[in-house]
């Protein structure tokens, strides 16, 4: 793990003087050896899932780790995809001049190396790889076991991408073994790798927040809330609220927790809940809720904090403005958080005191992702506050230092 820092390291820094339409060049051929390899791609692949099977992963795992000839082609697509984005690298803002005649700007720049621990999925070894090729870093990624010969295979796609661009094959390295010692030594590795990004579920990113020694960019749940106001139009809550929740289940910005405000809750919630019954959701509620529609489980303590990615909505009736916002407050992950209302200046207010990555008016949980954002791809969510929060694009692996223009000058 050290030889694999060490070569990162050196990596980024030729990586910083090549010109930056090699990185692209790079991405384009990688996307070509994905599809010239689909073969060997789902071979390997197949490896993964036979031990998959013999090992007991559930059917859901075993979809998950799958390389089908379309997700291929995606991966592919994805790539290019990332070609087309605007290169952030050496973008010079806020440039003006100082009363001493100097120029003060700020440059965006690489972070330089950054870790990669991820879970399951193959597809992300070449998301998260082409990420950081283009936003100018060198990465180290260390996915699941589950998927070794799947992640070498996409490597050796993207190792040929560098190779035909005349780029350092380290910018972009797969750790080889499966050896949970691993991501140990990667957590500790803080004098080649600059930040940590971990991908997958609750006990690995606590994990990651625990042992590492290097800063982390991460989520650790999504308890999304969509709160009905009483100014809320009727027919818009029922939609927003229940695309919130079934659009699909299994995200970290669907919602968990729907609000509602008292005075409108018996002519919003029958329906929605009737709605929800049809889709198949299990509804869990506060008492005013069980005793407004009936047969529903109540809702115990743990449910208010819980991260369902499941066909499951906890439900509570509020009595007011503040007290949703404090519920969201106590219960809530800092995620993704709406409100359906009609009341501009409640609008206004609720963006501003709602203290999560994104906050919504009159609109779906669902769209808290980076391409519905505008940011093309993206490497998760993040929320925390310092460096990049919300969904982490190409900008959010990046940082910015200071650049000075001046002719001669001297400081008196």
């Amino acid at each position: 793990m050290q030889q694999v820092g060490r070569q990162a390291r050196a990596a980024s820094q030729q990586a910083s003087m090549a010109e930056s339409g090699l990185r692209d060049q790079a991405l384009e051929a990688a996307a070509s050896a994905l599809e010239d390899s689909a073969a060997t791609l789902a071979e390997e692949n197949n490896k993964d899932l036979e031990h998959g099977r013999e090992s007991g992963l559930d059917a859901a795992l075993l979809d998950r780790l799958e390389l089908t000839s379309q997700r291929i082609a995606g991966m592919a697509e994805g790539l290019r995809q990332i070609v087309a984005l605007p290169d952030p690298i050496g973008e010079i803002t806020d440039l003006s001049y100082r009363p001493t005649g100097i120029q003060v700007g700020r440059m965006r720049v690489p972070l330089g190396v950054i870790g990669i621990i991820y879970e399951s999925r193959p597809n992300v070894t070449a998301d998260a790889a082409a990420l950081c090729l283009k936003s100018g870093n060198a990465t180290i990624l260390r996915g699941g076991s589950e998927a070794i010969h799947s992640n070498l295979a996409i490597a050796s796609c993207m190792a040929a991408g560098l190779s035909e661009a005349g780029l350092p094959e380290h910018l972009v390295q797969v750790v080889n073994t499966t050896d949970r010692a691993a991501v140990g030594a990667l957590l500790g590795m803080n004098q080649y790798v600059d930040v940590i990004i971990p991908r997958g579920g609750k006990g690995l990113i606590e994990r990651v927040m625990r042992d590492s020694t290097i800063p982390v960019i991460k989520h650790l749940h999504g308890v999304c809330h969509v709160y009905i106001d009483d100014q809320a139009d009727r027919d818009k809550a029922i939609d927003v609220a229940f695309n919130s929740k079934t659009q699909r289940y299994g995200t970290c910005n669907t919602m968990e927790t729907l609000l509602v405000a008292g005075s409108v809750a018996a002519n919003i919630l029958p329906d929605l809940a009737s709605r929800y019954r049809e889709e198949g959701v299990e509804l869990r509620g506060c008492e005013r809720s069980c005793a407004l529609l009936g047969d529903i489980k109540p809702a115990t303590e743990d449910d208010w904090g819980e991260e369902y990615l499941a066909p499951i909505l906890a439900i509570r009736i509020v009595d007011s403005f503040e007290q949703a916002v404090a519920h969201i407050e106590k219960y809530g992950s800092h995620h993704t958080d709406a409100i359906i209302t009609q009341d501009f200046d409640r609008a206004r207010r609720f963006l501003r005191v709602v203290d999560s990555s994104s906050v919504m008016v009159n609109a779906s949980t669902r769209f808290a992702d980076g391409f519905e954002y505008g940011l093309g791809a993206e490497i998760g969510i993040s929320t925390d506050k310092l460096h990049a929060r919300g969904p982490v694009g190409l900008e959010g692996l990046t940082s910015q230092k200071f650049v000075v223009l001046g002719d001669g000058h001297t400081r008196t």
